[in-house]
């Protein structure tokens, strides 16, 4: 169950890791009685539905219905593996894990060529580094990345390497490694020609590692020294490196980002390490492509704003308003920072320095609207009446998408200045606009106090009396597991609900093992999620401290009266059956009529 890492130690990191305090770095958490509360971070919600209990150490939402323990959660927000996991909460405790799981991460997501991969960009990654550092060849390229104004302790950082000008170098390292050159060239580390020579994709240039979100180096990017074509050169795209998922710099970042619950989005990888040196650490980068959805979603998971700075140049300020419009549908504040005189961040940085980069790029970041007035502005000559009313009606558009209706009212004020109209003919046309493109107002209303008990997520229908009885009954076993035992003895699987009869079965199989009451213990041992769901659902249903054995007994008798209510109605429909078939029809009526009885009782217990 461990996956290679000893059940005992499993156990001992998740009882040392308090989940409030790893949850309360994602989600803003009030307490409400006896749990705390906040807005899920699984789906969208505008009133906290998402639960975590320090008692039981297990978070649920009563929203989307995701719920489990303190490994659970980091595995469905980071999309770590379990042993990522693991391995993330055994730093944080201090616990030392076994060596040889230190050193193997193996991942049955994985296909074996992609885990051999990933392996081999490993080895890579510390020979080009150690060949930077250590080389005659490298010196000449470790120079120049100090005349560029790297520093060694951020060459060090990023593991920036260099390849040799060799072109069996890297093919003879990756063959005694064990790694065959046809599966390389799939990955994108070697290149081959029509005669089946093998060489090094990379060589005689600086090395980049693009690593992912875990902080494994999954492809290269590789700038040439001299007067080598083409001047930069990356991995293709392969299953473990997709341009489209990864963020460069985010492992690293992502701690600065969630602290400061603000994010930075560069063009390229060198923008990030020039403005990480300069001081500014919730820097990312996409890896020379536009910004796609997934990396918007990832983004707003972790940031409330985000402030997009791509080159000065009109190809960078296009791709900043197309990056701008992704992020802010994400619903993120979104901010454009302008680098002037159509420098990039990095050669800004270069020539005037960190300090000025952020006091005059950065902290002086225009909103949203601010930037798309300023960049619609461009195309028009508004001394040209006709142009003015085009531009107008391109702002009123933008305007119009805004949630928030003070930001609406700002800038229709602004452009009614600006041009002597009057606010309430443009705020006409806005209407219009939202009327006329379906516009939904989803800006968020005023939090909503969390509750205590199970926050109000919509009516739902109200469950049948024995249905709740075993419900509450399951929730009694998960506390105690004397109640445990007084039901198996008593009721033993008789439940109606078959989950239940499944969940219960594990149950009495967990206790019988010796295990203290513990929720997020128990989960461990179920493999269907749906089941971890429901377990979790409910261990967080309200229970009194103190039970009688008479309200146990009473819920064991309300199962049971169901169970015998359930047989005789399928005795009486055997009955029936027979009639019918007999043509014994008035027999068959009074059957039925007692069947339609039987069935109206049920529905009123």
């Amino acid at each position: 169950m461990a996956r290679h890492i000893p059940e005992e130690k499993v156990d001992e990191i998740r009882r040392s890791t308090d989940i409030v305090e790893v949850i309360g770095e994602y989600v803003d958490l009030k307490k409400q009685g006896r749990n705390y509360f906040g807005l899920c971070p699984f789906h969208g919600e505008s009133t906290p539905s998402f639960s975590v209990s320090a008692d039981k150490q297990i978070f649920h939402c009563f929203g989307c219905g995701k719920g489990g323990n303190v490994y659970t959660f980091l595995m469905e927000l980071e999309g770590y593996g379990f042993i990522q996991a693991v391995k993330q909460l055994a730093d944080q405790t201090n616990i030392e894990l076994p060596e040889e799981v230190v050193e193997d991460e193996p991942s049955s997501e994985r296909s074996e060529e992609s885990q051999t991969i990933l392996e081999a960009h490993q080895w890579l990654a510390k020979l080009y580094h150690h060949l930077l550092r250590n080389s005659k060849e490298g010196q000449q390229a470790f120079q120049y990345l100090i005349d560029r104004g790297f520093t060694e302790e951020t060459i060090k950082k990023y593991k920036i390497g260099y390849s040799p000008n060799s072109r069996d170098f890297v093919v003879t390292f990756l063959e005694k490694k064990g790694f065959h050159p046809q599966t390389m060239v799939k990955a994108g580390l070697l290149s081959s020609n029509d005669q089946g020579d093998y060489s090094d994709r990379f060589r005689g240039r600086v090395i980049f590692p693009l690593r992912n979100h875990l902080g494994k180096t999954v492809a290269f990017a590789g700038r040439a020294q001299g007067d080598q074509e083409p001047k930069y050169l990356n991995s293709p795209e392969t299953e473990l490196f997709q341009k489209g998922k990864l963020l460069f710099n985010f492992d690293h970042a992502r701690s600065a980002i969630r602290k400061q619950k603000s994010v930075i989005l560069f063009e390229g990888y060198v923008d990030v390490i020039s403005a990480d040196q300069a001081g500014i650490h919730h820097g990312v980068g996409t890896m020379g492509t536009s910004i796609s959805k997934s990396q918007a979603n990832l983004l707003k998971r972790y940031a409330d704003q985000v402030i997009i700075c791509y080159d000065g140049d009109r190809p960078g300020v296009e791709a900043a308003v197309k990056a701008a419009k992704l992020m802010k549908e994400t619903g993120c504040q979104t901010f454009v920072a302008r680098v002037p005189d159509e420098l990039d961040p990095d050669d800004f940085i270069q020539k005037y320095g960190g300090d000025r980069f952020q006091k005059e790029v950065i902290a002086t970041s225009e909103t949203y609207m601010t930037f798309m007035m300023s960049y619609l502005r461009r195309d028009y000559n508004l001394q040209i009446e006709g142009d003015r009313i085009a531009y107008i009606e391109k702002v009123l558009q933008e305007v119009a998408t805004l949630e928030r209706a003070v930001e609406r009212d700002y800038y229709l004020n602004e452009v009614a200045k600006e041009f002597e109209m009057s606010p309430d003919t443009l705020r006409e046309e806005v209407q219009e606009i939202q009327r006329q493109t379906g516009f939904k107002k989803t800006a968020k209303p005023a939090p909503q106090p969390a509750r205590a008990e199970k926050p109000a997520t919509g009516r739902k229908r109200l469950l049948p009396a024995f249905h709740n009885a075993e419900r509450m009954l399951i929730a009694y076993m998960l506390k105690d597991p004397l109640i445990a035992d007084k039901v198996q003895n008593e009721l033993g699987g008789a439940f109606n609900i078959s989950d239940h009869q499944v969940i219960v079965t594990y149950l009495y199989a967990y206790y019988e093992d010796g295990n203290d009451a513990d929720v997020s213990d128990f989960i461990e041992r179920l493999d269907d999620q749906s089941l971890k769901n429901q377990v979790i659902e409910l261990a967080m249903v309200p229970v009194n401290e103190e039970v009688s054995d008479q309200e146990i007994y009473d819920y064991m008798e309300r199962i049971r009266t169901e169970g015998s209510d359930r047989t005789d109605i399928k005795s009486l429909e055997d009955d029936l059956k027979r009639a019918e078939q007999q043509q014994e029809h008035i027999k068959a009526a009074e059957i039925a009529m007692k069947i339609i009885e039987k069935k109206k009782q049920l529905k009123t217990h």
